[in-house]
C-alpha cells in the first residue's frame, strides 16, 4: 500500500486536450478486443498492413514432402525472415525454437490424408491452442465438397467460439476440391462464408482474373496461398499482383522451401509484400542472394 505522507497530488492531467483513441490498421477487425488485435498486430506489420507467413504444415496430410523431409535443415534458417509461422504441434514442439518469438499460426484442423480422401477433418483441444501460446488457429474449410462442406463450417464456427472465448483469432483457408475451378467467383464465395462465419483472416488462393473482386468481396483481410511450386519470378509477380489487388499478405510454402534459395527467396517476397517492391526488383535481391 501507498505510503500516505509521500503521495505527490497530480497536475498534468491535460486539461482541454481530448484522449487520443487509435483506430486500428487491420481491415474488418476494429471491433475485436484488446487480446484478438493484440495477436494480429504480431502478424501482420501494423506500417505495411501485411505479413508474410511462412508455411510447412503440409506434412500433417502429405507426410515427408520435397523440402521439408528435415524440418531443422530447410524450416529453421528461414523463421527469422517471416512475420509468422504457420505449422503443426507436433512441428512446432520438435523444430521451432522457443526462442524465436515468432507469432504462431497454428494448424487447428487435423484428418485424413492425401492416400485417401480430403477433408475429413476434426479441431485441437483448445488448451492445446494456449499451451502452444497461438496467435492465431488456421482450419480448413471445403466449399463445395458435397461430403465435408458441413464438416468443416461446423469446424470453423467451434473454432470460432473456442478462439473468441481466450481472445485467440481465427483464419478459415479455404480448400479448392477435384471439381472445384480457382476462379473469382468461387474464392469469392468460399471466402465469404468463411468471414460471415466469424473468421478473421481468410486464407485463400490467388485467381489471375478479377482477384480484387475476392479481396472486395470479404470484409476482413485475406492472406494468399502461394500453391504449388512456380519459377521464382512467376511467384513474385503473383505475390505483387495479390498485394496490388488488395490482400493483405501471403502465406507461402513450396514457393519458398523448395526454391533453390529459400533465403534469397522469402527476402525477395518480403521486398514484395513489405516494401511494394515490384516483381524485377524483388527477383534482384533472390538473385544477389542465390550468388552471393
Amino acid at each position: 500500500m501507498a505510503d500516505n505522507d509521500n503521495i505527490v497530488t497530480g497536475k498534468n492531467y491535460g486539461i482541454g486536450i481530448p484522449q487520443v483513441t487509435e483506430g486500428y490498421f487491420l481491415k474488418g477487425c476494429g471491433h475485436l478486443e484488446w487480446g484478438m488485435k493484440d495477436r494480429l498486430s504480431r502478424i501482420f506489420n501494423p506500417k505495411s498492413g501485411h505479413t508474410v507467413m511462412l508455411a510447412f504444415d503440409h506434412g500433417y496430410i502429405m507426410g515427408p514432402t520435397s523440402g521439408l523431409e528435415r524440418l531443422d535443415l530447410t524450416i529453421v534458417p528461414l523463421i527469422e525472415y517471416a512475420d509468422c509461422i504457420m505449422c503443426t504441434r507436433g512441428a512446432l514442439r520438435s523444430i521451432v525454437p522457443p526462442a524465436c518469438s515468432k507469432p504462431i499460426s497454428l494448424r487447428y484442423s487435423a484428418g485424413s490424408t492425401v492416400l485417401t480422401y480430403l477433408n475429413d477433418e476434426c479441431l485441437l483441444d483448445i488448451e492445446e491452442a494456449i499451451r502452444l501460446n497461438a496467435s492465431i488457429l488456421a482450419a480448413m474449410v471445403a466449399v463445395g465438397d458435397p461430403q465435408h462442406e458441413g464438416l468443416t463450417i461446423r469446424n470453423l464456427t467451434k473454432m470460432v467460439d473456442l478462439g473468441t472465448r481466450y481472445g485467440i483469432p481465427s483464419m478459415g483457408v479455404t480448400a479448392v476440391g477435384k471439381e472445384l475451378v480457382r476462379d473469382a467467383r468461387y474464392l469469392s464465395m468460399a471466402s465469404r462464408v468463411c468471414a460471415e462465419n466469424g473468421a478473421h483472416v481468410i486464407k485463400t488462393y490467388y485467381c489471375d482474373k478479377d482477384f480484387e473482386q475476392v479481396t472486395n468481396a470479404v470484409p476482413v483481410p485475406i492472406v494468399i496461398a502461394g500453391g504449388k511450386k512456380l519459377a521464382e519470378r512467376e511467384a513474385l509477380e503473383m505475390a505483387w499482383r495479390a498485394i496490388d489487388q488488395g490482400a493483405a499478405g501471403v502465406d507461402m510454402g513450396r514457393n519458398i522451401f523448395q526454391s533453390d534459395c529459400p533465403v534469397g527467396m522469402i527476402q525477395a517476397v518480403r521486398a514484395v509484400v513489405h516494401d511494394g517492391a515490384k516483381p524485377d526488383q524483388a527477383f534482384e535481391i533472390y538473385e544477389t542472394t542465390k550468388n552471393a
